[in-house]
């Protein structure tokens, strides 16, 4: 069969995580190499309050990882996250085949990777607008506008 590229987010017992990273997070590399599976890329995206509680949990940590498995092998994995102690909570997304590679070199770079491209987007867009770094300054004009002075020399 086909096999198929996948983002997955996984939602980690924040707790349990703290006390054994590679433990807990090596859980969801082990998963999909059970399924016949193949891990592209799986990091740590940050750790956070949770909106509400989820399973008595208050925080969080958000694992991304992209992998390619045959669908058919996904009713598994999903059924072994929500056997888990430690998943509090998993979305599984099909990735379109055009932007895999785009998506996976974005993930292996990481937050600091992101925001620096991000930053450097930015800058790029200034520079083609013909905007400088630093305050800018307001111009004012008094087109149509009459001051006190004009007033007295009419």
């Amino acid at each position: 069969m086909t096999q198929i590229v996948y983002e997955g987010m996984f939602i980690l017992d924040a707790g349990r995580y703290g006390r054994d990273p590679e433990g807990v997070a090596g859980q969801i590399p082990k998963m999909i190499r059970e399924a016949d599976g193949e891990i592209l890329v799986s990091r740590l995206w940050e750790e956070r309050r949770l909106a509400f509680p989820i399973k008595g949990q208050r925080k969080g940590a958000y694992w991304l990882a992209y992998f390619r498995v045959d669908g058919s092998k996904l009713p598994e994995i999903r059924r072994k996250c929500r056997i888990s102690d430690t998943i509090l909570r998993v979305l599984l997304l099909k990735v379109d085949p055009r932007i895999v590679d785009t998506l996976v070199e974005h993930a292996k770079a990481g937050p600091a990777g992101a925001r620096a491209e991000a930053e450097g987007e930015g800058d790029k867009d200034k520079k083609e607008k013909g905007e400088t770094e630093g305050p800018r300054r307001r111009e004012t004009a008094a087109v149509g506008k009459r001051t006190p002075s004009d007033s007295e020399a009419d």
